[in-house]
């Protein structure tokens, strides 16, 4: 070997050994986040009373006056303790820097003025200091609240976010709410998931490579303090298998498989909790052709632990089911596309269509496209929820609105309708004859916000702080973190996929135009107290709003009591009967928002910390309310044989009861006249409907349409500051809602489920 070749080589390891020195030494430079500091106040109880006596006031005015009190909460938040939540308050991502719990609980009590919230950063990011950490701030945001009649009250929770690979190993994210806040009263550590996400969080794979902070020198220091999180995060060992949790060291990471093996982990405790089923029809993460099913199936359902269910957040809504199918299966199992219809085109068709036109531009014969893009189907079926892999070098915007349910209330971005709540309330297991097994879900809306801000509807502004709508800061950042591709004249295979891209990064740009500022869970309670709060959850007289502040009631009046007497039963409730249901319901519609915040704010925060926090707008209500337009009724009849066509068991709307031109609300009756006669049990929810109002990303794509309905070009919200401005609120009219909780009604005639 000659002297040059020996000098090269020691000058490239030389080279090599320092890369590897300065990525360790800037690896000592990042600091661990801790909770931040509430501010050391709470809203006066004057303030709160007033809140109170404005509801009652306008219930006054329904006839008859209803009972009770109704407080609104978010029992879904985020705070950068939470892996995705830290990456996008990162520099590249236009975030504006660290959200802490002590944050959260300022925005909720000064910004948004919740009455009740509940912290649930994901759990496959926790430590042992992160644990620690979280549960003294919401003991701190408690004490500051008050015991008897507090301002706000908090919850402690996690999030446990599941994702399979294939609808069969998929159960999706549940959000895990505590009752106690004392070490004596919840478990030593989080709970968290195992499966695609977890496995590249914890493993070799995920994190940030050394040299990214250099990319963004000055602003290096929140680089490193991300890579300090993920060292953390994967140097946290795994808890050993097959051991009692309550018998496992308090630092280590605990995971459950599925919904099963954290209901027992649960019931090993023995603490009172709640689990709470969400993002059921995302299909961002979720693989096409997830089902509520087998979820029905033995101890993956636990009615003690899981009876209320997510119904919207500001991923989208949730609510509703669809015939058609992202998918088909064969008997064994292995997928194939479906053709589209006129109110579903799906992405594996569309696909075919890219892949064909470049054939066709190409010169190729129209056999010989046809042929790839017949291949472009298959091969996009077969990648499951990675299916936009399969195409290279295309733009979103050419993916059009495919995946997308056209007709829904502000869905969910590549929705999974049997992940809706309607497909789960209309299930019946069958397993056990005698007793047939169902869902039976109050149901609540939440924000998910990932900025440490609980509540975030209560107005339609700031969309890139208010919603998850995240991009990159420049084009330059895009062309690192999204590198330019060729357009391929094929589709490829999954085992031939740049999986290096994700589950795809252009469907993350694409899902941005569907993020919402969130919504609302209400409470029917008689009082103030956590402990009122969670009574309310337990009975299921809970019901959730788009983000609006809807004053809603729903009764049935005719149940049948244990003694023989008759009375009301409310949302969430059941009852037998031997003749026709009837039922009220009843709504008063949100206040009109002033700008700005109240005197209170204003007094309590510094001017920094209402820009900072608020952004110099909190929740503000006028005297004037808007008014209800009307009341949708959804009747469900769950399926009374093994295999029965859901289709034709979800009516909605069964009945549209309009409402008077009368801001004081609305009050209607009905009943069920074919309820005796069909033998079946049913169960009834209503949604009062809100007039118009601006909203965020209402319209998702917008879509311009041909002469036949189709889309033919988008309009996304980008969620890139450099495409989308992010003064620009991408706002259109749009009806907030409020969905009650159900009404379970068996006939006598009719087994008990």
């Amino acid at each position: 070997m000659s002297w040059r070749a020996v000098a090269f080589l020691v000058v490239a390891a030389v080279a090599l050994a320092a890369v590897y020195v300065l990525g360790a030494w800037l690896h000592l430079f990042g600091t661990l986040e801790g909770p931040g500091e509430p501010t050391a106040s709470r809203v006066p109880a004057a303030v709160v009373a007033g809140r109170a006596r404005a509801d009652q006031r306008s219930a006054a005015r329904l006839s008859p006056a209803p009972d009770g009190q109704i407080l609104f909460g978010d029992l879904h938040v985020h705070t950068t303790f939470s892996t995705d939540a830290f990456l996008w308050s990162l520099p590249m991502m236009n975030g504006d820097g660290s959200h802490p719990l002590g944050d959260a609980c300022d925005y909720a009590r000064f910004c948004s003025a919740l009455d009740f919230w509940s912290i649930t950063d994901h759990a496959e990011a926790t430590s042992a200091r992160k644990w620690e950490a979280t549960k003294q701030a919401i003991r701190e945001c408690n004490a500051i609240a008050g015991e008897g009649d507090p301002d706000v009250a908090v919850f402690l929770g996690w999030e446990w976010s599941q994702v399979g690979r294939t609808p069969a190993d998929h159960w999706g994210h549940k959000n895990v709410i505590l009752r106690g806040l004392d070490d004596d009263e919840v478990p030593a550590r989080a709970i968290g998931a195992a499966g695609i996400a977890t496995d590249g969080l914890r493993g070799s794979v995920g994190g940030m490579p050394w040299y990214v902070p250099l990319l963004d020198f000055p602003q290096r220091e929140r680089y490193f303090d991300f890579i300090a999180f993920m060292d953390e995060v994967r140097d946290v060992p795994r808890c050993e298998e097959g051991v009692a949790s309550p018998d496992l060291p308090a630092d280590c990471y605990e995971s459950a498989q599925t919904p099963a093996d954290l209901f027992r982990k649960l019931r090993e405790w023995g603490f009172e909790s709640l689990v709470i089923p969400h993002g059921n029809t995302w299909g961002f993460y979720s693989p096409p052709g997830t089902s509520w099913d087998k979820q029905l199936v033995g101890a993956n359902h636990d009615p003690e632990q899981q009876f209320i269910v997510e119904i919207m957040s500001g991923h989208g809504n949730s609510e509703e089911f669809r015939r058609w199918r992202e998918l088909d299966f064969d008997a064994e199992g292995k997928p194939s596309c479906p053709e589209p219809t006129r109110d579903y085109l799906p992405s594996c068709w569309r696909a075919g269509e890219l892949i064909e036109a470049r054939c066709r531009d190409e010169g190729e014969s129209a056999s010989e496209c046809e042929s790839r893009a017949a291949e472009a189907r298959r091969l996009y079926a077969e990648a499951g929820v990675a299916g936009a892999l399969t195409v290279m070098g295309e733009s979103f915007e050419e993916w059009l609105d495919s995946g997308q349910c056209k007709d829904c209330f502000r869905p969910s971005f590549n929705y999974r309708p049997r992940g809706s709540t309607q497909y789960a309330l209309a299930l019946t297991n069958f397993d056990d004859p005698a007793h047939p097994r169902r869902f039976e879900f109050g149901v609540i809306a939440s924000s998910d916000n990932h900025r440490g801000r609980p509540g975030t509807g209560y107005k339609e502004v700031d969309r890139k702080l208010t919603t998850e709508a995240n991009g990159l800061r420049d084009e330059t950042w895009s062309e690192r973190v999204y590198p330019p591709e060729d357009p391929e004249p094929r589709a490829v295979a999954v085992d031939q996929m740049d999986l290096t891209r994700g589950f795809g990064t252009l469907e993350a740009e694409r899902q941005a135009s569907f993020f919402m500022t969130g919504g609302l869970a209400a409470v029917h309670a008689d009082g103030r107290s956590r402990d009122a709060i969670w009574d309310a959850l337990r009975r299921k007289e809970v019901y959730g709003t788009s983000g609006a502040r809807i004053l809603l009631w729903f009764e049935l009046l005719n149940a049948e009591r244990p003694d023989g007497s008759f009375g009301a039963v409310p949302m969430g409730g059941k009852a037998r009967l031997a003749e026709s249901p009837r039922f009220e319901a009843r709504a008063v519609g949100s206040f009109v928002q002033k700008p700005g915040c109240p005197e209170h704010v204003t007094g309590a925060l510094s001017p920094e910390q209402l820009d900072r926090i608020c952004r110099g707008e909190c929740y503000n209500p006028s005297d004037q309310r808007k008014r209800i337009t009307r009341i949708e009724v959804v009747r469900i009849r769950p399926q009374a044989s093994p295999g029965e066509d859901v289709a034709g068991l979800v009516e909605d709307p069964w009945r549209v009861l309009r409402c008077d031109p009368d801001p004081a609300g609305c009050v209607v009756r009905f009943e069920d006249p074919d309820f005796v006669a069909s033998g079946r049990d049913a169960v009834y929810y209503v949604r009062a409907i809100e007039e118009p109002s601006p909203t965020i990303n209402a319209k998702n794509l917008r879509c311009e349409v041909d002469a036949e309905g189709n889309c033919v070009k988008v309009n996304p919200c980008y969620g890139d500051d450099y495409k989308t401005p992010a003064d620009d609120d991408c706002t259109v009219p749009s009806e907030e809602r409020a969905w009650s909780s159900p009404i379970f009604v068996d006939a006598v005639s009719a087994p008990a489920s």
